[in-house]
């Protein structure tokens, strides 16, 4: 039996797994800048919640316009992008995400795009991971980045859903589902608790001091409030009533976080421990994990830091598995 011509010069397929991460999902834009200039050509794309935004924009081919858009964010910038609601099933709606992603693809559905592409999402309701390779490719990317208790979560087919990284943050099985011979996976959760997840309020015994350390678009969004907060704080520790004497008592205990730094700890320690779990399962054959724990949610600002960081350690360890591996890529 002879083989088809062309079969023993068959290269393997890639596949690119983009992990979850938020502001350190920047590193993505600077891992496949270093994928790219490796010569390494991606033929399928997996994206969860930062990593399925960046995953989408770069399956349409249009990196190079978001990645620019990014080094040009600042404060400013990132605070219009979360469009704060009155508090229901999340904090913020997530229109504006979903307006960043439709200017940079030209394309309506997943099926339109010119990489095969997917987002990893999650049902709030029955647990399952939702892989979506179909349909609506904002509806997909919105779905995928919806915090749970930050974004309001998506109604899609039935389904209710929230982040990808509740169930598979860093998506290898995906991308080998899709028909990757070969995974290279970006994992930006390692090394992001360690004691750094609530740093800034441990590091002091001021009531005030998550809202002093809190970041700058927090602040200037409650800052008015926060400053007749403080007026009204002093006056009650002054006072001789009661109320002024119990109040003194509270004060005096161990500093609580604020409710925005709960939910995002408790995500963090839930993704780095999933991470884990998953990447051993459902093993990539390339594991790129950026340096990033210092890096906290919001903090698009540092876009040059953080990408820079990213396309660093991606040639790094692009380098290390093709001296293991050299035919395969």
């Amino acid at each position: 039996m002879t083989s088809k011509a062309g079969d023993s010069e068959r290269r393997p397929a890639i596949g690119l797994a983009l992990g979850s991460g938020s502001a350190r999902g920047l590193a993505h834009l600077g891992v496949i800048r270093a994928i790219e200039d490796a010569g390494i050509k991606v033929g399928f794309i997996a994206g969860t919640s930062m990593g399925a935004l960046i995953g989408a924009i770069h399956a349409a081919g249009k990196l190079d316009e978001l990645e620019a858009a990014f080094l040009d964010f600042d404060w400013k910038k990132t605070a219009f992008f979360f469009d704060v609601v009155l508090p229901k099933s999340g904090l913020l709606d997530g229109a504006r995400v979903g307006e960043l992603v439709r200017a940079h693809i030209r394309a309506d559905t997943i099926e339109m795009l010119p990489v095969p592409f997917a987002a990893v999402a999650t049902d709030i309701v029955s647990g399952e991971e939702v892989v979506i390779r179909s349909g609506d490719v904002i509806e997909a990317v919105r779905a995928s980045i919806s915090v749970p208790g930050i974004f309001t979560p998506v109604r899609s087919n039935g389904r209710i859903l929230v982040d990808g990284g509740l169930t598979n943050p860093v998506p290898a099985s995906a991308a080998r589902a899709m028909g990757a011979d070969i995974v290279i996976a970006v994992d930006l959760n390692h090394g992001i608790v360690a004691g750094k997840n609530l740093k800034p309020l441990l590091n002091t015994g001021k009531m005030d001091s998550a809202e002093d350390h809190a970041p700058g678009m927090f602040s200037r969004w409650v800052g008015d409030y926060r400053l007749s907060m403080k007026d009204i704080r002093q006056k009650l520790l002054a006072g001789g009533n009661p109320v002024s004497a119990q109040f003194r008592q509270w004060v005096s205990e161990e500093p609580l976080p604020s409710i925005f730094e709960v939910l995002l700890a408790s995500i963090n320690i839930m993704e780095t421990h999933i991470t884990k779990t998953r990447l051993c399962l459902d093993r990539p054959d390339v594991t790129i994990q950026p340096p990033l724990g210092h890096i906290r949610f919001l903090e698009f600002d540092r876009a040059e830091e953080i990408i820079e960081i990213g396309y660093r350690s991606a040639i790094a360890q692009l380098a290390a598995f093709a001296r293991v591996r050299p035919p395969s890529l």
